[in-house]
C-alpha cells in the first residue's frame, strides 16, 4: 500500500470528483513520479483547501474535478451551482500568492456559473449552451476512443522537455471553447468538426453519442496550453480520460514535466 511521503521534495495537492474515474490507475499515475507526493482530495472538502493557508503544505495544485455541475437537477440539467464566497476569495487569493495549478482533460467544465474560473483555465467546456467574453456559444462536444496523434508545439518550453516531437494517443476528445490568449504546447491531429463530435447538451437529454440538429462551428486543436494568471502559472492538458491515457509514458512525464513547471 502507498505510504505517507513525508520527506517529499514536492507536494501537490489532487483535486478529484464530479466525473467517474479509475481511482487506483489514477493514482498510479503520480505513484510514478520520483520526488512528487501527490494528496488527493475529493470535492467539495478541495474546495475549503483551495485558498493561500489551505496549499500552504503544497507547492501545485492538480484539478482532476468538475466542481459546479448538478447533474440531478429537476429542470434543466445539468444544473449550476454557484461556488459562493469563500471559494471566489480563496482562489481569487491562491492565484495572486503564486500558486500554480495543472488542469486535466474534464477539469475544463467545473464551476460553469462562474466565468472567472474559465477566464483563469483559459477555456471551457460547456454542458449547455452559454455565454462566454460577450458571444453566445453552443454546448461543447466529446468523441470517446480517438486515437489521434499529439503534435509538440513548443518544444522549447520546459513543459515539452524530453517528449517526442509527435506520438500517438487513445484518449478522448473535446470540441470546446479554447481562448486565444495562452501559449499552445500540445495539438491533435484531428478534425475538431461537429460531424465528428457528439453534443454535450444532448447526451444530458439521454441521447448518447449524439449530434442531431447540433451545429457547433469549427473548434481548435489545441489540447495543451500554458499562461500566466495573476501571480501563478497555469497549465491545461486535454488529454486524461481514462487509464490507458494514465498509463501512456508520454502522458506521464507531459504532467510531471507541467506540475513541475508551475511549481517553479
Amino acid at each position: 500500500m502507498p505510504v505517507i511521503e513525508y520527506r517529499a521534495g514536492l507536494n501537490v495537492l489532487v483535486a478529484v470528483r464530479g466525473h467517474p474515474f479509475d481511482r487506483t490507475a489514477f493514482d498510479a499515475l503520480f505513484l510514478g513520479m520520483t520526488g512528487i507526493a501527490a494528496t488527493m482530495v475529493d470535492q467539495p472538502a478541495a474546495a475549503q483547501l483551495m485558498t493561500p493557508e489551505g496549499m500552504s503544505p503544497y507547492q501545485a495544485l492538480v484539478l482532476y474535478d468538475m466542481p459546479g455541475l448538478d447533474f440531478a437537477a429537476e429542470a434543466e440539467k445539468p444544473g449550476y451551482v454557484d461556488p459562493g464566497p469563500a471559494l471566489r476569495d480563496g482562489f481569487t487569493a491562491l492565484l495572486q500568492s503564486g500558486k500554480g495549478v495543472v488542469a486535466l482533460h474534464h477539469a475544463l467544465a467545473g464551476w460553469p456559473a462562474w466565468p472567472f474560473y474559465a477566464e483563469q483555465l483559459g477555456g471551457a467546456f460547456l454542458y449547455r449552451p452559454g455565454e462566454l467574453r460577450g458571444r453566445t456559444c453552443q454546448d461543447s462536444g466529446y468523441r470517446h476512443d480517438v486515437d489521434y496523434v499529439a503534435e509538440v508545439t513548443a518544444p522549447d518550453h520546459p513543459v515539452m522537455r524530453g517528449l517526442p516531437a509527435r506520438f500517438p494517443l487513445h484518449d478522448e476528445l473535446y470540441l470546446a471553447e479554447v481562448f486565444d490568449d495562452a501559449t499552445p504546447l500540445l495539438r491533435a491531429r484531428h478534425r475538431f468538426e461537429a460531424a465528428g463530435f457528439h453534443s454535450a447538451a444532448s447526451a444530458m437529454r439521454g441521447a448518447l453519442h449524439d449530434n442531431t440538429g447540433w451545429s457547433h462551428q469549427d473548434g481548435s486543436d489545441v489540447i495543451g496550453w500554458a499562461r500566466q494568471a495573476a501571480n501563478s502559472r497555469i497549465v491545461y492538458l486535454q488529454p486524461g480520460h481514462d487509464v490507458r491515457t494514465y498509463e501512456d509514458p508520454n502522458y506521464r512525464r507531459l504532467v510531471e514535466n507541467a506540475i513541475r513547471w508551475v511549481a517553479r
